[in-house]
């Protein structure tokens, strides 16, 4: 069963149904979003309620704990103050409008003449609205709501009061205004209304000048806030629906339309651009399949002419205004997209069938401009990154391994790196990443040559993160990571693990080398800004971090030598361990190795073989000071005093046992060669 929700199997003749949730599926008509951190992204769902939801999360991905029930219903738009959005107003079919309120979900009908309207005549009504009535709050002051009928209403009171402010704006068609669906029974509930608005939009450029598009193929404009408007509809153009209007960001004379006549079973793409407020218009087809249609264009927000299309069956892009498109499908699904929004340089699109999308970052498209004719070597400037965690989804199964693939993915966590290779980069070129702080210090190294001699053991160090070296447009994020902290101990299970510690917001720097040649680029990590505290907390974090990277380094360091050494004694001993000539210089072997064991365990538990362990066999020093990293390595940066005393006590008992490995070891070690020497062995034993 294939319905507006997904797709349901029954293996007992319908008894019974699968579940609609496990699969990410769902109808957006329209997209909008917030200015919020992390932003939220906000639609109406066929068949289904509106939504409000976070566009990304600190945990594994967004499940429905991080999406909300928005006002209107399923053909809502819902708009907002997107500086502060406690305020919410959507919108539902046959003009059905409520606002609510963020802190107490309370919802408040707005209507401006209420009128059940179900099953009426369209040409009976005061006043025509399409199911997907456009909703749009002014970019200059979002306290003024428009909503489309068949005239543009206003209001500036939170709906409390509306006027009109147009005249009749679509084709007013009296003979396709009467009961919808047929022959067997009446579609009463709005989606056949005819003659409507169906798209609004406000210049950010400029105040007052508003356009909009019906159903019916119009296309007008108002400059002075609606007191005069004129029809500026492309000649020649046919019924059909203006799905979407787009005013550039760069000239306030630029517009890009597009329109669909699907419903007249004609499927051909009619987008139009015009530079003079729709006095003339230019097609923009090429490129685009001949059996597809665009829905939806947005300029991008940083590069004039940089255009991106949404249409019914996936993705187009062009470089040049319009005047060519080409298809840019990446991984996103063979779907209509319905809408699309830019907002912190990421593409969000609303699709139908599919669920929302995002494409993060759009910095390599801006900044190529598509041509990578001269097959360099490049590296692209990122968008500034938050200091966030969060982790792409980690699919997690129950007791039978069913996955809950409905869950929504998070961006990659730290700075999104794209890059161009000229050619694979093979096993015989290294290709090599570095990352740079602020005073060029070297802080964290990646290439894409797997270590063939790692060896991976429960508690030891993770695989070295390779990056991907495809020919053509790479991308990697760094996790905003330093370098493993400390050498690792083969074999012993630690508790916390070596991973480098999360570093500080701030100016970095990247270098991407191959074969001889390099690029560089400039990064930013920016503080997540909900966070409050000053620069000086996270300079005090990152001291104690690094505190805490020396004082385990210098641990493990240690052990590592005196285990050099102990390796050294066992051999000897095994070699004369049958001579009774050299029994006293085995028994002072065996009283160096107690002496190096008993140092050693006050350091590290060896009896510790997996996470379960650590239950059974307390954990030793090096542990006690990385489980401090773990509590100060966190989204805040702010140290309490419980951890610097912590830290502090745990750093006057290394220094003991320092001193012992200083003194009383390397005099037992200086003891056992004296005596070693006089009796003079030979160097090779048999």
């Amino acid at each position: 069963l294939a319905d507006d929700g997904g797709g349901s199997i029954s293996f007992n003749s319908a008894q019974s149904w699968s579940t609609l949730m496990n699969q990410p599926t769902a109808q957006f008509y329209r997209v909008n979003v917030d200015n919020r951190f992390p932003y939220w992204v906000y639609g109406g769902q066929q068949d289904n309620s509106s939504v409000m939801a976070a566009s990304r999360n600190n945990s594994f991905g967004l499940t429905e704990k991080d999406w909300l029930t928005g006002p209107g219903c399923e053909s809502a738009y819902i708009v907002f103050d997107p500086n502060n959005p406690t305020t919410y107003y959507g919108g539902c079919y046959q003009g059905y409008i409520e606002v609510m309120d963020a802190a107490t979900k309370e919802t408040k009908d707005i209507q401006a003449y209420p009128s059940v309207n179900l099953a009426v005549e369209p040409k009976k009504m005061k006043y025509r609205f399409n199911w997907n009535a456009p909703i749009v709050a002014s970019p200059h002051d979002p306290s003024i709501i428009y909503h489309g009928a068949n005239v543009l209403l206003k209001t500036t009171n939170g709906g409390m009061s509306w006027e009109v402010i147009s005249p009749d704006l679509t084709r007013n068609d009296t003979t396709k205004q009467g009961q919808g669906g047929g022959p067997l029974s009446n579609e009463g509930a709005g989606g056949e209304n005819y003659n409507t608005i169906y798209y609004i939009i406000e210049s950010s450029l400029e105040k007052g000048v508003i356009w909009t598009g019906s159903d019916c193929g119009l296309v007008h404009i108002t400059m002075d806030g609606g007191k005069n408007w004129a029809d500026i509809t492309p000649s020649g153009l046919q019924e059909c629906i203006i799905h979407s209007i787009e005013l550039s960001p760069h000239d306030k004379a630029t517009a890009y339309i597009s329109a669909t006549r699907y419903k007249f079973n004609d499927y051909a793409s009619y987008t139009f651009k015009t530079t003079d407020y729709g006095k003339t218009w230019t097609k923009i087809i090429s490129g685009v399949d001949a059996d597809d249609f665009i829905r939806v264009i947005r300029e991008d927000r940083k590069i004039k002419d940089l255009l991106y299309a949404g249409s019914e069956r996936g993705f187009y892009i062009s470089f040049n205004g319009g005047a060519n498109w080409n298809k840019l499908q990446l991984n996103l699904p063979v779907v209509p997209v319905t809408d699309l929004a830019i907002h912190e340089n990421d593409l969000i699109a609303a699709t139908a069938g599919r669920s929302f999308w995002i494409l993060d970052d759009l910095s390599s498209l801006q900044q190529s401009g598509g041509m990578f004719a001269d097959a360099k070597l490049k590296l692209f400037t990122p968008k500034p990154a938050y200091h966030y965690s969060g982790a792409p989804y980690i699919a997690e199964a129950d007791n039978n391994d069913n996955r809950n693939n409905a869950a929504g993915a998070n961006p990659l966590q730290g700075v999104i790196l794209d890059y161009y290779l000229p050619e694979k980069a093979d096993t015989n070129n290294l290709l090599k990443l570095e990352i740079m702080d602020a005073n060029n210090k070297l802080i964290r190294t990646y290439t894409n040559k797997k270590d063939e001699n790692f060896k991976p053991y429960p508690g030891g160090p993770e695989p070295a993160v390779l990056v991907p070296a495809q020919k053509g447009l790479n991308r990697f994020a760094w996790d905003l990571r330093g370098e493993n902290i400390a050498p690792d101990i083969q074999g012993a299970y630690i508790l916390g693990g070596y991973t480098g510690y999360l570093l500080s917001p701030g100016k970095y720097k990247a270098t991407l080398t191959y074969k001889g040649s390099s690029a560089e680029t400039n990064m930013e990590v920016l503080q997540n800004p909900n966070l409050k505290v000053s620069a000086a907390d996270w300079t005090e974090q990152q001291q104690f971090l690094s505190r805490i990277s020396a004082d385990v380094t210098d641990i493990h360091t240690a052990i590592k030598n005196s285990r050099k050494v102990k390796k050294q004694v066992e051999g000897y001993n095994e070699l004369m361990k049958d001579a009774k000539e050299n029994k006293d210089v085995v028994d002072k072997g065996k009283e160096l190795i107690k002496e190096i064991d008993k140092w050693e365990s006050n350091l590290i538990e060896t009896r510790q073989n997996n996470f379960q362990d650590v239950i059974n066999f307390p954990s030793k020093l090096n542990v006690d000071i990385l489980n401090l990293k773990g509590l100060a390595d966190v989204h805040d940066p702010r140290i309490t005093k419980g951890l610097k005393d912590r830290l502090t006590d745990l750093e006057k008992e290394w220094a003991g046992y320092k001193k012992v490995y200083e003194t009383d070891l390397k005099k037992a070690v200086e003891d056992y060669n004296s005596f070693f020497k006089s009796k003079n062995l030979p160097a090779i034993i048999r």
